[in-house]
């Protein structure tokens, strides 16, 4: 007859209030010795509770989001009633032991030749477990992937079903590694991204019909850039707000100071004044100073200044970052930005001097343009950007008066960021440019 056993929540080394966090079978599964029943999760791993004994699983204790400790119920089981039979044969054959005494007394007797006759079920031993091939449904059926507890984390992680990742371990166990490939797969397949966007598919078009094509591979940087570009604007809520700076004074303080930039050997750049306003208005508005944590859950204020400034190079837009920009002069940025640049333009950056960056500025001033809306360089929230200057007439009060007025583009993350706030940071920055003695307040 079946039996219905308790099942409690096992030994969990010592670890107290761990977290159900996924129910692998339920009420009326049927399920296999060993098969996982739930997945626990403590503070450094997570570790299956498997089924001791096969049979039906009558009722389950726990739900996900509860916390149990070692001894806890988990569920109740009827046990098959062929693991009972099983269970009941196996203490007969010791008890046939104590008769082998008996047995060497009498050695002349025929008796021992009988005894062979217990091998006789080694026949019966090849129907029992026929060399069916090993598969997973076979051994967990139906619901659960074979997977281990680590690679299921993974999984759950990247968001991806297990039960539909084919297994390259032994006998089909999955990977790590099956889980990688299966989702670079996934996104690699034509229109993934569209599905997920809920986009019509990217048209294709075969452009030769038309005319002389030539195709060029795009290069890595480009690869990169663009991927993180595509990430940074669909996850992030942009908001562009512009303003325009009077940089008349500042201008012709600038080229007051060329005579001295050139027995420097630097160059004393707008950006220079630019960069040491902007580090001035993110003191003012330290929320801009700042990253959102990776669950969005946490505002990470900084206390440092570094300040990230595109590149133009042969290979792609490069954001090199100037490090503890409050703590140095305009000479001392001048050099720095003149050196970093021209290293980028060689490609001879290291990882390491493109990271850790605050706030990016983006200068198309030597270029063109009247405006445009820059893409925040993430994990940051805003960005500058900057576009050509020009003269404009402005009212100073009794009469219009000729002004070089310099565009300024600063999108932001609305998640951080309100308008308001934003409206304030150019209007700050603004009033930095337009007189620079506000940097030495």
């Amino acid at each position: 007859m079946s039996e219905t056993i308790s099942l409690k929540i096992p030994d969990l080394g010592g670890a107290r209030d761990v977290d159900v966090i996924e129910i692998l079978a339920r009420p009326g599964d049927r399920v296999e010795k060993d098969q996982p029943l739930i997945t626990l999760e403590g503070d450094k791993a997570t570790m299956d509770v498997p089924a001791e004994q096969a049979g039906t699983l009558k009722s389950l204790q726990v739900n996900v989001g509860d916390k149990v400790n070692e001894g806890d119920p988990l569920a109740e089981l009827e046990v098959d009633e062929m693991a009972g039979e099983a269970s009941d044969d196996s203490p007969a054959q010791p008890a046939a032991a104590p008769e082998a005494e008996p047995a060497v007394e009498t050695a002349a007797e025929p008796e021992p030749a009988p005894r062979p006759l217990p091998a006789a079920p080694a026949p019966a031993r090849p129907p029992a477990t026929p060399p069916v091939a090993f598969t997973p449904e076979r051994i967990l059926p139906g619901k659960v992937a074979y997977a281990s507890p680590a690679v299921r984390a993974f999984a759950r992680t990247l968001g991806v079903d297990l039960t539909q990742v084919p297994g390259s371990g032994r006998k089909g166990r999955i990977l790590k590694e099956d889980v990688e490939a299966w989702v670079k797969q996934t996104l690699q397949k034509r229109g993934s991204a569209n599905d997920a966007l809920g986009l019509i598919p990217w048209p294709e078009v075969d452009f030769s019909r038309f005319g002389e094509i030539e195709e060029q591979p795009l290069n890595r940087i480009r690869k990169l850039s663009g991927a993180n570009l595509h990430r940074n604007w669909v996850r992030i809520p942009h908001v562009t707000q512009h303003e325009e700076a009077d940089i008349t004074e500042m201008e012709a303080f600038r080229k007051s100071l060329k005579a001295e930039a050139e027995q420097r050997g630097t160059r004393l750049t707008p950006l220079v004044f630019i960069i040491k306003a902007v580090v001035a208005a993110l003191k003012a508005l330290p929320q801009f100073n700042a990253s959102l944590s990776a669950d969005g859950e946490t505002l990470i204020l900084k206390k440092y200044f570094h300040i990230g400034v595109a590149v133009d190079t042969p290979n792609g837009l490069v954001v090199p970052v100037l490090r503890d920009c409050y703590q140095k002069g305009f000479w001392q940025l001048a050099e720095e930005l003149g050196e970093i640049s021209a290293r980028a333009r060689k490609g001879k950056l290291r990882p390491d001097e493109m990271q850790g960056g605050c706030f990016s500025i983006s200068s198309l001033g030597g270029i063109g343009g009247t405006a445009f809306s820059p893409i925040i360089n993430a994990p940051e929230v805003a960005i500058l950007g900057v576009s050509r200057a020009h003269m404009a007439p402005v009212w100073d009060g009794t009469a219009f008066q000729p002004r070089l007025m310099l565009p300024l583009d600063l999108s932001y993350d609305h998640r951080v960021i309100d308008g308001a706030d934003a409206a304030r940071f150019v209007v700050e920055l603004a009033r930095n440019l337009g007189d620079l003695r506000r940097l030495l307040l």
